[in-house]
């Protein structure tokens, strides 16, 4: 579970890195608008037919990083086997909008490549720092 010391991060506009594996082993990292769901997952959210959605459903095996923006001393990295959905995932990409644009709903949705995604990352492995 992440931590209740470290929860807020993932509440401020705090950016993540997420890093999935390439059909060729190699690493792709992007970073990505981060949320929780009650400190057992790491959420993030894409797009169908996106890189990382892609690597993603090829490999579950990925990384993801968030570094508090107000001391970033403080992070919390997570790394596990991520599941996606799509069930629920146009209204969490509202939610995020709302955090990271100030606007009520996600502007871009009808330039997406295919139908929105929830990536839940388990927090089975975790190591945080900074208090």
């Amino acid at each position: 579970m992440i931590p209740a010391s470290h929860r807020e991060i993932f509440e401020k506009q705090a950016f993540a890195h997420v890093a999935t594996v390439m059909p060729d082993g190699t690493p792709h990292v992007t970073p990505v608008w981060v949320d929780h769901e009650d400190g057992e997952y790491v959420l993030v959210n894409t797009a169908r037919g996106r890189r990382k959605e892609k690597n993603i459903r090829r490999e579950p095996k990925v990384g993801v990083s968030v570094v508090d923006p107000d001391d970033p001393y403080r992070f919390v990295s997570v790394r596990g086997e991520a599941t996606l959905s799509e069930d629920g995932a146009v209204e969490h990409i509202h939610r995020l909008a709302k955090r990271y644009m100030g606007v009520d709903e996600y502007p871009n949705l009808d330039q997406e490549s295919g139908a929105r995604v929830i990536v839940r990352i388990p927090t089975d492995e975790i190591v945080v720092g900074g208090e």
